[in-house]
């Protein structure tokens, strides 16, 4: 349904349709990993590679203690994306991703999406992603989006 002016009337609040994306914006948001989300991620994931549960483990290893999964805080890339930049109603198309430091259960990662280009006749988004905690860089990668439009296909 559209309203008046030819708008889809379910975009949410927040979201940014392709007519009106611009090179450079950004958004991002951060959260702290628990104990408790990597059980859960564990769970869904069907990954229980000790270096993320073992202490003992971990210690073992190159990390000299336990890491969060990289997919778990790398899907705060997916939550940017469909909440904020562009938001609801986009469509990932692929995305890459390279793990540059561990991250540790208690640290707080913050994910930032940028846009890098757009092809507006395609509706895709090209976005720069990157992950850190306090200042250091901790996964950077790119994706490449369809994202919503006010007009119909």
């Amino acid at each position: 349904m559209t309203d008046q002016k030819g708008r889809l009337r379910n975009i949410p609040v927040g979201t940014i349709c392709i007519e009106d994306l611009e090179l450079g914006m950004s958004r991002s948001i951060a959260r702290i990993f628990t104990d408790a989300d990597t059980a859960s991620f564990s769970e869904l994931s069907l990954d229980f590679n000790p270096i993320h549960h073992d202490e003992a483990y971990a210690r073992e290893t190159i990390f000299g203690g336990r890491i969060a999964h990289g997919m778990m805080y790398a899907s705060l890339i997916s939550a940017v994306i469909g909440e904020q930049l562009p938001g609801h109603g986009s469509v990932y198309l692929g995305q890459t991703l390279k793990f540059l430091a561990p991250v540790r259960p208690g640290d707080q990662v913050e994910a930032r999406v940028t846009v890098r280009e757009i092809d507006y006749a395609k509706r895709r988004v090209t976005l720069d992603c990157e992950c850190s905690v306090g200042n250091k860089v901790v996964l950077v990668g790119e994706a490449l989006v369809l994202a919503p439009s006010r007009k119909f296909d």
